[in-house]
C-alpha cells in the first residue's frame, strides 16, 4: 500500500478514509520514513489523530484550492493581484468557469511535494468517492483541452505522476455494505481506465469480525438478547456477501479493519491500528 511516493486515500462519504490515511501515516513513520499527510477537506480531524511524536516524522499540510489557485498565480508572474484575487472571491470565479483548474492546481501542489524530494511517502486524505473521480480525472481533461502554456504543462506533469506506479498509486476505503462497495467498484475502474492508476488493496472499514454466535440460542436467553443475536447473525451475512460480491467484481486483495464500540476515534486506536499494520498482523 505504500510502494510508491503518493498514496491517494479514496472513498464514500463515512466510510472512515481520514482514519486510513491516519493509520497508513503513523504505520509508515514506524519504520523511520519522513511522511506528509495532505489534507484537502479544511478539517484539523488530522491534527487530533496524528500528535507529534518525538521518533516520529509526520508533517501534516492543508490545501484548499483557493489557496493553492493563489499560490499559482503568484508564482506565474501575478504576485501582485493573486491575493487580492482570492480575497475578493474572483479565484472561486475562476474555478467555477474553468472547470478542473481548481483541481489541477491541488494536484500540481502535490507533484511538487512528491518532486522534492524531502518525503519518502504522501498520504493525501482524498476528497469523497464521487468527487475522487473529477479530481483525478482532471488532469486528463485539462490536458485534452489546453492546446499549451503553463496550465497545460501542469496537466501533462500531474498525468505522469498519476501514472506511473512507482509514484502513485490510490487506496479505496469501503464499508461491507452494498451500496459503498458498488460505488467502490464503479470508482476503481474509472480510475484505471481514466486516469492509470493503480489501486492497491481495498481497506473494508468497521467489519463485524466478533465473537462467533451459536448456531441455536437457548431457550432461556432473554428476548431482547435474542433479538439482538438474531440482527447481529443477520448482519453478518450481510456482511458476508458484500464481501463476496467485491471480491468477485473488483480482484484486489482486502484489508478488513474490525468494528470497535467506541464513543469517538482517538489518537490511540490510530497508534493501535498502526502498529498492527506496520508489524504485519491482519487489521
Amino acid at each position: 500500500m505504500t510502494a510508491t511516493n503518493v498514496v491517494v486515500v479514496a472513498g464514500k462519504g463515512g466510510v472512515g478514509k481520514t482514519t486510513v490515511t491516519a493509520v497508513l501515516a503513523r504505520a509508515t513513520a514506524m519504520s523511520g520514513a519522513r511522511v506528509l499527510v495532505v489534507e484537502l477537506d479544511g478539517k484539523p480531524t488530522l491534527d487530533e489523530l496524528l500528535p507529534s511524536r518525538p521518533d516520529q516524522q509526520i508533517e501534516i499540510v492543508h490545501l484548499s484550492a483557493p489557496e493553492a489557485l493563489e499560490e499559482y498565480l503568484y508564482d506565474h508572474g501575478f504576485k501582485r493581484i493573486a491575493k487580492r484575487l482570492n480575497k475578493t472571491g474572483v479565484i472561486d470565479m475562476v474555478g467555477t468557469a474553468a472547470p478542473g483548474i481548481d483541481d489541477i492546481v491541488v494536484l500540481g501542489k502535490i507533484k511538487q511535494f512528491e518532486r522534492s524530494g524531502e518525503y519518502d511517502l504522501i498520504v493525501v486524505d482524498g476528497p469523497a468517492a464521487g468527487h475522487a473521480v473529477t479530481f483525478l480525472t482532471s488532469a486528463s481533461a485539462l490536458s485534452d483541452a489546453a492546446r499549451g502554456g503553463p496550465v497545460k504543462s501542469q496537466a501533462d506533469d500531474v498525468l505522469e505522476l498519476l501514472g506511473d506506479p512507482d509514484r502513485c498509486g490510490a487506496v479505496l476505503v469501503t464499508l461491507p455494505e452494498t451500496t459503498p462497495v458498488n460505488e467502490t467498484v464503479e470508482t476503481a475502474f474509472s480510475l484505471e481506465e481514466v486516469v492509470g492508476i493503480g489501486i492497491a488493496p481495498v481497506v473494508v472499514n468497521s467489519v463485524d469480525a466478533g465473537t462467533p454466535l451459536p448456531d441455536e440460542i437457548p431457550a432461556d436467553v432473554d428476548d431482547a438478547l435474542r433479538a439482538a443475536a438474531e440482527f447481529r447473525r443477520s448482519r453478518r451475512e450481510m456482511e458476508a456477501e458484500a464481501l463476496a460480491d467485491l471480491a468477485e467484481r473488483l480482484p484486489l486483495g482486502q484489508i478488513h479493519i474490525a468494528a470497535v464500540p467506541v464513543a469517538g476515534l482517538t489518537a490511540d486506536h490510530i497508534d493501535a491500528l498502526a502498529t498492527a499494520l506496520h508489524d504485519g498482523e491482519v487489521i
